[in-house]
């Protein structure tokens, strides 16, 4: 059997401290002051996406699997999609999840703190707490846009959802702390021998992988597309420890060959295809609605390429309504990369047929992604919602970008796209001046910062940059320095 091991060049530089010996571990710290769990009276389980999508009753589903097995899709070759006994959570009414969510926000108790185990019981609700590998994630800013909104929109009410506000700068952090922890339980108690946890990846996922796997001590191995990522994703996973495989080939080529790998090998698979992620992710519209005191915004316009997130965001708000917090549903779009847009032509076709594309380089590399892995759950999701897809050209993605970052914003490519949608969707009068608006910014700028560079020294061919600020050149010299103060300020 083929095996893993970490590096044994594990940092010592705490070994001459000494430590106290009535020291406690913050966690067991933390359990001592949390209040009794109610886990236990609630359970889930995998069942396949086709009966979960036909909107039968969930009892009557004959095919089921425990979340401990390492299985990836049902007996039919369709996703798996994780369910919880609705009835045992509906035995504590709205209000009581409402209070109990909204007391654990920032706190300490170990794991409770976190934005996506303050939601344990929606989540993962089998786990036990020294199982879970967290660093706190979730509890992101959800920025009014204020003066973006009223100048360039002519909008009142628009929010930007900071995704990538946290640990390793992308969205990813939220499902990975799932997976991640229901592998480490797997591996402690010895439920099924896996030696590693592997992903394909277009840069953001590798790097929640790694930082996650390296927390727990569990070896990661990621697949890049060569020359495809940036510098600043690529580094995250080789800081981290992972064996970092760069490929001669695009994230769909990636996909497939991590998928005949972690079928030959005992290494568990990572990627969005595992519905585990979905469950982490989906925290983030339930915090939306926490932010807003549990009010339902008008619109919420998500970056779609593998398109799990779409069906996150949806499940997210979906179970909110079913269990009572809200009473309905926000409309969503998804928007895409013009270079990267399947489910786009899709939409635009009524859904009567999906065709993969071959995907063509974008500035927003995190979705340049022609065969989505989720692409039945996103539709179920947008029809259920009423949903849009909207396109961005490169052109369009990088000026939303920079037009954002002039007020107060540092956007990556990725919200340039989802922008840009609502820019054109603005146009259209699909969205109104006065509709509550969420963009969702799935991760942090400064993982792009050469594109920027680029941009505003106006070298990226074929972009005409309206919104280029590059440095002035200016002399060594009080009198050149006025006048360009005098003309800039004027």
């Amino acid at each position: 059997m083929m095996s893993f091991s970490t590096s044994s060049k594990v940092c010592r530089a705490s070994r001459g401290v000494q430590v106290r010996a009535n020291s406690v571990d913050i966690r067991e710290e933390a359990r001592r002051r949390a209040p009794p769990s109610k886990s236990e009276l609630f359970n889930a389980k995998f069942l396949p996406f086709e009966h979960v999508a036909s909107g039968q009753d969930m009892a009557l589903c004959q095919e089921s699997y425990s979340l401990d097995e390492v299985i990836y899709r049902s007996a039919s070759g369709g996703l798996l999609d994780v369910q919880h006994d609705m009835d045992a959570l509906k035995i504590y009414g709205p209000e009581y999840w409402k209070a109990l969510f909204d007391e654990r926000v920032g706190k300490t108790s170990w794991p409770y703190g976190s934005g996506v185990w303050s939601k344990k019981e929606w989540i993962l609700p089998g786990i036990d707490d020294e199982d879970i590998v967290s660093m706190f994630e979730g509890n992101t800013n959800l920025f009014w846009a204020e003066r973006y909104g009223r100048e360039c929109l002519g909008m009142t009410d628009l929010w930007v959802k900071q995704c990538g506000n946290t640990h390793t700068g992308s969205f990813k952090d939220l499902g990975m702390t799932v997976l991640v922890s229901q592998v480490n339980r797997i591996r402690k108690k010895g439920l099924k021998s896996l030696s590693a946890v592997g992903c394909a990846s277009t840069g953001d996922t590798s790097a929640a992988l790694s930082a996650y796997c390296a927390s727990a001590g569990i070896p990661s191995i990621v697949f890049l597309p060569a020359d495809k990522i940036s510098l600043a994703q690529l580094v995250q996973p080789i800081a981290n420890g992972s064996l970092v495989l760069s490929i001669d080939t695009d994230f769909d080529g990636c996909m497939k060959l991590i998928r005949e790998v972690t079928a030959e090998f005992p290494i568990y698979l990572a990627n969005s295809l595992n519905s585990l992620r979905i469950e982490g992710q989906k925290t983030a519209a339930i915090e939306i609605l926490q932010q807003f005191d549990w009010q339902v915004p008008d619109w919420v316009i998500i970056p779609g390429g593998n398109l799990g997130n779409v069906y996150a965001f949806y499940k997210g708000f979906k179970q909110a309504k079913d269990l009572g917090l809200t009473d309905k549903l926000p409309r969503m779009v998804c928007a895409q990369a013009a270079n990267a847009n399947p489910l786009y032509k899709a939409y635009v076709n009524g859904y009567e047929n999906f065709e993969p594309v071959k995907a063509q380089s974008t500035f927003a590399s995190a979705i340049q992604i022609g065969d989505p892995v989720s692409i039945d759950r996103a539709i179920l999701a947008l029809q259920d919602c009423d949903g849009v897809v909207e396109e961005a050209t490169e052109e369009e993605l990088l000026d939303a970008a920079a037009r954002a970052d002039r007020t107060g914003m540092f956007n990556c490519p990725h919200t340039g796209v989802a922008l840009a949608a609502l820019t054109k969707l603005r146009e259209k009068g699909v969205i109104s001046p006065s509709d509550r608006t969420v963009v969702v910014s799935t991760a942090h700028g400064l993982k792009f910062s050469q594109t920027k560079v680029d941009y505003h020294a106006s070298e990226i061919e074929g972009i005409t940059s309206q919104y280029a600020n590059p440095p002035t050149k200016v002399k060594d010299d009080f009198g050149a320095i006025a006048d360009v103060l005098r003309k800039h300020i004027n």
